[in-house]
């Protein structure tokens, strides 16, 4: 349920769920989500310009000539408890594959120092999590996905790249994501994907959605080459 419902500036409503992240609790946030966005597409609400999910709230922003913060609270308080059922029905599960060659994967031995674990463990470990992504964020296509097991547990670098390359999967506290294209970053490199995560000049541009999962799978640099 919603804890609290907050002005967000002059023409935005933040809807609380609280402060864990926990995968329960996303769910709520995006089956709000999506309850929002279906009553958007049969006109049962106007004046809503866009909705973010993020791990434990939902910010709407809306258009003032058309609706007020009175006006969509009310709303919001109308909607009963939101069933993560239709959420977990709809999910998608993506197998990704993910080239671990030292070319690529080359924050495995900062890792390895940093867990105690060796990176036949680490990558293993890595390889079987079924990744929950809670959003997209930082960039277009980027997901934030959890949960990255507790002994995976590595912080970011101190000083970030200024260039990570585009495909990269990197681990970061107890998260994991993928690059959708070249940026800076503080992120431990474990591997690449020669995946597509994110084009501008498609209906759909983000390959991934909160809510989906993410299974990586492994394969060779000779594989990674042909399928890029």
């Amino acid at each position: 349920m919603i804890k609290q419902i907050l002005n967000f500036g002059d023409q935005g409503i933040i809807c609380d769920f609280g402060d864990e992240v926990r995968k329960e609790i996303n769910l709520k946030v995006i089956s709000l989500f999506n309850i929002i966005n279906a009553k958007i597409k049969n006109a049962e609400i106007v004046g809503i310009k866009n909705c973010i999910p993020s791990y434990n709230k939902l910010i709407i922003n809306f258009d003032l000539a058309q609706t007020t913060f009175e006006k969509l609270s009310d709303f919001l308080k109308s909607i009963k408890e939101h069933d993560s059922d239709d959420v977990l029905q709809n999910q998608k599960t993506w197998k990704v594959p993910v080239c671990y060659d030292e070319v690529f994967g080359i924050d495995q031995e900062r890792v390895s120092k940093y867990t105690g674990l060796a990176v036949s463990e680490i990558l293993d470990m890595h390889e079987k999590t079924n990744f929950y992504i809670y959003m997209i964020g930082f960039m277009p296509g980027f997901p934030y996905m959890g949960d990255l097991d507790d002994k995976l547990y590595t912080p970011r670098l101190e000083t970030p790249r200024v260039e990570i390359l585009d495909g990269s999967i990197i681990i970061a506290e107890k998260f994991c994501a993928i690059y959708p294209y070249k940026n800076p970053g503080g992120w431990n490199i474990l591997g690449r994907t020669p995946i597509k995560l994110f084009d501008q000049d498609s209906p759909n541009p983000c390959l991934l959605s909160p809510g989906d999962n993410v299974q990586f799978y492994k394969i060779n640099l000779e594989e990674f080459t042909k399928l890029v």
